[in-house]
């Protein structure tokens, strides 16, 4: 098996904790190291590939997705401010290309979403729309955007249907870390529309696999939502010794947490 898809199995696959990820000695490659090691939290080590690639890649799509794949990571850090520096240099870089134009706008999306733009957000939302036609990857991603700008909207019952569109189509991508942030999104979702019961549930059974599978931010993510919320399956002691061992890691893994 090549590198290449050795490392496509833990970015985009069903093998989201493998340590330590295999080598990459292609920007690809890199670009897919980067996102893997993201997503157990490990930032350190996947700021220092997104760096490499960039100093391999000053311009074109992959140039591109090192920068959206940069201000996602601030975004999870909560430096929304950030990270659109970051996503407004992605946009740029994109030129022609769907896949990396799609990324930079919703990110953009959630950036401005993340600072109350509401209006912005959306707008960049409906740029992005017709160019995800062609990736379920990113048809996910924008259905969790729309989701959260329904919910800061106060508009409950639209933020699930997004939900849960993003949830049915995470299931057809294969990409378990997909599959668990869509909970994650979904969960936060039925809670906004009020039905704490139902988002309790989810948010319960997604957390065991956030841990088996070693995706550390969205175990945090869990855990804060179900201290707000309590938790069927675990008490608030437990809840919270998750929640702030998990934001521990991420520190010592290289992230750094954005007060605002």
């Amino acid at each position: 098996m090549s590198e290449e898809s050795e490392l496509s199995a833990v970015a985009f696959g069903e093998d989201p904790g493998r340590w330590p990820l295999p080598s990459a000695t292609t920007p690809y490659a890199l670009w897919l190291r980067a996102v893997a090691a993201g997503g157990q939290g490990r930032y350190g080590s996947a700021l220092a590939d997104l760096a490499d690639l960039c100093r391999r890649r000053r311009a074109g799509s992959l140039a591109s997705l090192a920068h959206s794949t940069r201000a996602s990571f601030l975004r999870q850090l909560g430096g929304h401010d950030r990270a659109r520096m970051f996503d407004g240099r992605a946009l740029a870089l994109a030129g022609a290309d769907p896949e990396a134009g799609a990324d930079a706008l919703i990110g953009l999306a959630a950036d401005a979403l993340g600072v109350g733009r509401f209006a912005t957000s959306a707008s960049a939302l409906r740029r992005a729309a017709p160019l995800v036609r062609d990736s379920v990857r990113l048809q996910v991603r924008l259905a969790w955007v729309r989701a959260e700008l329904e919910m800061a909207g106060g508009r409950g019952a639209a933020s699930v249907t997004h939900a849960q569109c993003a949830v049915e189509l995470a299931a057809t991508y294969g990409s378990a870390r997909h599959a668990v942030k869509s909970e994650v999104v979904n969960a936060a979702a039925l809670c906004s529309a009020g039905r704490t019961d139902a988002s309790r549930q989810v948010a319960d059974a997604a957390l065991p696999a956030s841990e088996r599978l070693g995706m550390i931010p969205l175990r945090w993510a869990l855990a804060s939502l179900l201290a707000d919320i309590g938790s069927a399956a675990y008490s608030a002691a437990q809840i919270a010794a998750i929640r702030d061992e998990s934001a521990d890691t991420v520190r010592r893994r290289g992230g750094m947490w954005s007060v605002r």
